[in-house]
């Protein structure tokens, strides 16, 4: 009966412990949808308000339920004048219109060709890509080198190193538009990956430094004992377990080049624009077009959700700092 009766006990209890963590994960699952939901409300509202017409983007209560168009990218990508009723009736009688001209029309307008932002897209996309490539294959060099040599002087270098992100953007925005100006780099492409690239160099060698410090080098150590030379080691035992910070860095490494505003703004004009700068500055004949806005913010995040996605498998590894462990 004693023993009946402790077994019910034990059971009993051996239930409330294992109740207790499943409600715990159901608290955080709950937390963690309640935050995606807040956190996805702009970037639906943005999504929304691209495929919104003029008057249905700054109606006051906003609408959710509309007629869709695409008159917001349509104004995006191409530049356009007013024209007057009789230029209109004239061009409904047309049967070759595309439908882009078609919707200009609609709007009272036509196409005079194509806008600024394509090829401002195309500068964001070489200036974040190329800086990225390059701020990566030097920081994981960089970060090797102090995680694996006794560098003279390596914890003043890296401090060193990362006293450079201290620095607001606004702060030495001056002394380089002087100096770019003096060297020919303000509004070019070479000009902003240099710039880019030395930004993003101190984060990504302080991060790669604590993936690679994490890598045992008893690895190492066996295939120098092989027979490997130390680049060899480097190239086929290091950088295969170092992929997983190499991914989160690229990450971060692109989203502040693709995002960057400050530098872009002062530094560059025409040839280099990037698109930042230029979306806050649409404006249309009769105002602030924010259906054209939210269209351009949204075509603005396609590139960072295509990467993001991309390394989405190591990401969710490297942003913990789980490369690897000894055992």
């Amino acid at each position: 009966m004693a023993t009946q009766t402790y077994s019910v006990n034990y059971s009993t209890r051996v239930d409330k412990v294992g109740t207790r963590p499943r409600i715990a994960s159901a608290v955080r699952a709950v937390v963690a949808v309640i935050i995606t939901i807040i956190t996805l409300i702009p970037v639906v509202w943005i999504g929304l308000t691209a495929f919104k017409s003029q008057a249905d983007a700054v109606s006051v209560p906003p609408k959710v339920f509309f007629q869709p168009e695409l008159s917001g990218f349509v104004n995006l990508f191409t530049s356009r004048r007013q024209i007057s009723a009789e230029e209109t009736e004239q061009l409904r009688a047309r049967t070759d219109l595309n439908w882009i001209e078609q919707v200009a029309l609609s709007k009272g307008e036509v196409i005079l060709g194509q806008s600024k932002f394509f090829g401002q897209l195309i500068n964001s996309v070489i200036i974040a890509g190329a800086s990225t490539i390059i701020s990566v294959v030097f920081a994981v060099l960089s970060a090797y080198a102090f995680s694996r040599f006794d560098v003279p002087g390596k914890d003043d270098l890296l401090f060193f190193i990362l006293s450079q992100r201290m620095l607001p953007a606004v702060v030495v925005t001056v002394p380089i538009f002087l100096m770019y100006t003096q060297l020919g780099l303000r509004d070019t492409h070479l000009g902003m990956i240099l710039l880019y690239t030395s930004f993003n160099l101190s984060f990504a060698v302080w991060l790669l430094k604590g993936f690679i410090d994490e890598i045992p080098r008893e690895y190492e150590e066996a295939a120098l004992v092989d027979g490997y030379t130390r680049l060899q080691a480097f190239r086929k035992v290091v950088l295969p377990q170092a992929v997983t910070g190499i991914a989160a860095t690229t990450v971060f490494s692109f989203i502040f080049a693709w995002n960057e505003y400050a530098f872009a703004l002062m530094l560059t004009a025409e040839t280099a624009r990037t698109a930042p700068p230029e979306i806050p500055l649409i404006l249309g004949a009769g105002g602030i077009e924010w259906s054209t806005i939210a269209a351009g913010s949204l075509i603005f995040l396609i590139p960072v959700v295509i990467v993001t996605f991309a390394l989405r498998q190591h990401l969710l590894r490297g942003v913990t700092f789980g490369a690897i462990r000894k055992g």
